[in-house]
């Protein structure tokens, strides 16, 4: 299926695919201050529809994860990793896709903090 999402001012704009089996929600310092619900996806299965320069991008602990914001509104609507496999991957944040229905969506908690 494909959703389309955004930040709350629709300046960082993307389109996503992929079956939401669940979501994860994370203690860390960050995804606790987000209250982000995250979406693992291939970053191949994302596509940004804002061009990459009126993104900001915020890194911090190891400096792997590239947290994508609007520097406008200062949502986080996704992040860019890769997996321990190598490949690149997106953390959608499900709260800033379009008509979705949070409440049907497992969700799984993953505890960051210790990590």
């Amino acid at each position: 299926m494909k959703y389309e999402g955004s930040c709350h001012c629709g300046r960082v704009r993307f389109e996503v695919e992929g079956d939401i089996a669940s979501a994860m929600s994370c203690n860390c310092s960050m995804c606790q201050r987000k209250a982000a619900l995250m979406w693992f996806v291939p970053r191949s299965a994302m596509r940004l529809l804002t061009p990459e320069q009126d993104l900001g991008t915020y890194t911090f602990n190891k400096h792997v994860i590239k947290h994508r914001f609007c520097p406008n509104c200062g949502i986080h609507p996704y992040g860019e990793g890769a997996q321990p496999s190598g490949e690149a991957m997106a953390a959608i944040n499900l709260r800033c896709i379009d008509g979705l229905d949070l409440a049907s969506i497992p969700v799984k908690h993953f505890d960051g903090r210790s990590i």
